[in-house]
Formats: C-alpha cells, structure tokens, sequence
C-alpha cells in the first residue's frame, strides 16, 4: 500500500489551472487565517471547556451568513447554510486541547493553566492540531460561501468539543444533532499528521481508517500477608502477572493475523513496602480494534482470563477480578470506499498526483466514526490526514540530527500554514464537489 512519500518534491507539482481559482482565493484568507490560528493556539482550552473557543468561531460563522446555534452537546456549535435543492454535506472540526505543558518554544505558545475534569491543574495546549483544524474550517466556511454559486445543497458545520475524551461527537448526536439539523448525506473531516512526508501533502485511508479504542480496568483481589509467609496469602501481584502474560494471546493466538488488534497493559500498580504482599492490583489496559466483532471477542476475552487465572490460583468466588470498561470508548472510523477513492482522485487533480497518498489503517483513535454510525446506509463519511511536518524538521530527521515528535507531544509545532491552506482548499472544493449546482 502507498505510504507518505517523504521527498521534498512531492510539493512541487503544480495543480491543474481549473484548481487555480480557488487555490488563489484561500490564500488571499490566509493572513486572517493565520492571526486566527494564533489566537487559537495561545488560548487552547480542554474538553467541554471550550466557552471562549465556541463563542469566537460561532461569530465568525454568523458574520458569514450562518444560521448558528451555540451549546450543543454542551459546547458544540452548529451552523447551517440552505443554498437550493441537493444533498446535505457536514464538515466538522474538533475544538479541544489536550492537558500538556507547552514546550515549542513558538512566541504564540499557549501559557495556559486549566483544572482537568480529574481534578487536577494542568498546563494546556493544542498538542493535537485542533487549532489548525479550527482555521482550515473557517477557511472553507469563507470560500464556500464566497461561491455559492457553484454549489447546491445544504452546508452543515459542526464545531464539536470534547474529541480528545472521546464524548463529544456523542454529546452532539444525544443533543439532537440528525433530529433538530439537517442530517448529512455527506460527512467530511481532516486531521493534521505528523508525518515522514512535506506539510501540505493529503493521505486517506479507503475502509477502516482509524480503532475502535477502550480503557478496562482490573482490578485483582488477593489475601494479604507478610512477605515472609507468601503460603499463607494469595498473592495478587503473582496472579495479575499471570494475567498480563495470559493477555497477549488474545492477540497472538486468538485474532486472525489479518485482522489487526492491540492489548497494551499500560499501568500495573500493587503494593507499598517489600514484605507485605498486597490485598490487591490494578492493572489499566488499552484495547484497540477495527470491526465490532472483533472488539467483543478482545473484551470477553479480558474477562475470561482473568476469571480464569483467578480460578487457577486458588482464588475463592468473593474474590474474583473485577473487569470494568470504561466509559470513554472512541469506535473505529470507517472511511466509505467508493466515496474515499472518489476525493481521492479528486484531490489528485486538484494538488497534483504526488501530493496525494493511499494511507494504510492506524490503531488511534478520533470519534468523528460516530456520525457515519448513527446511519451508516445513508450517510457516507471521510476523514482525510493533512502533513504538518516543516520541511527544516525533515531534513534533521533524515540527517539523524532529531526524532520526529508525534501528535500529543509538547514539541508538536505544526507547519500550521501549510496545512491550514491545503484543509481549507481541500474541505472547500470537496464540498463543492459533493454538491454541485445544477448545469455544473
């Protein structure tokens, strides 16, 4: 399968003249777009947190005609734009940061402190790109409207909290979002990369494109004792290593090798002083999947071992682990086929054959999978990568001189031009594609 092309010539292919019109109306936004990104990157704030984020792009979206309605799905922001006769497109951007200290080193980078919904007081910063995903959307908000006369449809844009705990797309479907706005035929995203190729270049994955992703605790019950007396205690450390080493065949030896699955235990935590053997463990597993069948054999599995270890130990009934799967599950996003290939060879024409990428699946995670779900026999989806990587970054990495960070990182500076300009241009004329006017 195509993967990111990592030459710097990739970015030189001229786009078809037909693109050329629509290229040049975005960068005459681009000075505006990127004092927008700024003021969004400096003032990130966490999931449902978004009050300020939501109001200032909900003023933007009516000052461009927008029927817009605030605090959905808490606070989420929905905006509607009714152009004649023709299918319903929605274009969606996340608005969340993530709870991160800052450490690029850009003169906008973000100073802000937040309380976590855990509590606690935290750095905060657009670690993700969500900042850049905000001002590519605002961009293809101005230049769809700028050419109403190209398309016919309805345009329904949605600015969604919450992505990075994987609640917001569902707040916004509880709240109404397919009863009280037009449902889409059509839903379209982007996300920026961090990626091994040039800032700018596109990847999309026809089919599953993004996991299924769940958070199960275990909690290992034992009997307590002195470390110099292990006969007359259960030992729940020895058992949930026992179920940690048990785990991994249920990748290994119970999925099919085509079909691909994660069980990480990323915690384990037992214990407090060297000869007391502890009265519990808590282990914390990260458990990533594609279809919904293999999600549920993963975590049936989780449970049935751990019972079963417990048995084999000796462990009386009342004592059994205890298997909880959090309520934070994100489900796998499927790109549709047909409709992916489509944008694709689209984009092609439009940025030129080489800026275009087949990407294969990852195992992270993004809720915009949410929406197709609620009906997948009417409403087609996509979600397409967008590079951010600067040029200058690339060459230290191919020189051995820097690692690449990856999304989330506190050293995550996007080439925030870049892939602003490309998003907006891309989510623009697919949009215009989807729904052409008549005649066009």
């Amino acid at each position: 399968m195509k993967r990111w092309i990592l030459a710097s010539a990739a970015m030189a292919v001229c786009a078809p003249a037909q693109a050329q019109d629509l290229a040049a109306e975005v960068a005459t936004d681009m000075p505006m777009l990127m004092d927008l990104y700024r003021d969004l990157h400096a003032n990130p704030e966490l999931s449902f947190q978004e009050h300020q984020t939501a109001a200032k792009l909900a003023a933007r979206m009516k000052a461009l005609g927008f029927e817009v309605t605030e605090g959905v799905g808490q606070t989420g922001v929905v905006s509607v734009m009714r152009n004649g006769d023709g299918p319903t497109v929605m274009i969606r951007a996340d608005m969340d940061a993530l709870p991160v200290i800052e450490q690029t080193g850009l003169p906008y980078a973000s100073k802000v402190r937040a309380v976590s919904s855990a509590g606690v007081e935290t750095g905060v910063m657009h670690a993700c790109g969500h900042d850049t995903h905000m001002a590519g959307f605002i961009g293809a908000a101005r230049r769809l409207v700028a050419n109403k006369g190209a398309w016919s449809g309805t345009l329904v844009m949605i600015l969604q909290p919450a992505e990075e705990i994987g609640s917001g797309a569902r707040a916004m479907i509880e709240d109404g979002l397919f009863t009280r706005f037009p449902k889409p035929d059509y839903a379209l995203a982007f996300h920026d990369a961090a990626a091994p190729a040039p800032a700018g270049m596109i990847g999309a994955t026809p089919g599953y494109a993004l996991a299924n992703v769940d958070s199960v605790d275990v909690t290992v019950k034992g009997i307590g004792g002195h470390g110099a007396q292990p006969h007359t205690t259960k030992d729940p450390i020895v058992l949930a290593s026992a179920i940690v080493m048990k785990l991994q065949t249920l990748v290994s030896r119970e999925t099919s090798p085509i079909d691909p699955a994660v069980v990480t235990v990323g915690s384990f935590h037992a214990g407090a002083k060297h000869n007391i053997i502890s009265d519990k463990a808590e282990l914390q597993l990260t458990v990533r999947s594609y279809s919904d069948e293999t999600r549920k054999a993963l975590l049936d599995g989780i449970g049935r071992i751990a019972k079963g270890e417990a048995m084999a130990s000796g462990v009386p009934e009342d004592l059994m682990p205890v298997v909880t799967v959090k309520d934070e599950f994100t489900p796998s996003t499927y790109n549709d086929p047909e409709l992916t290939q489509k944008l694709i060879g689209q984009f092609k024409q439009r940025f030129g054959e080489n800026r275009v990428a087949v990407m294969p699946p990852t195992t992270g995670g993004e809720d915009f999978g949410r929406y197709r779900r609620e009906d997948p026999e009417n409403i087609e989806s996509v979600i397409f990568w967008v590079s951010g990587t600067p040029q200058a970054l690339l060459d230290k990495v191919a020189a051995g001189e820097a690692t690449m960070p990856s999304l989330h990182s506190p050293f995550w500076a996007p080439d925030a031009e870049k892939v602003i300009a490309t998003a907006a241009e891309a989510l623009s004329a697919a949009a215009i594609d989807l729904m052409p006017a008549s005649g066009g």
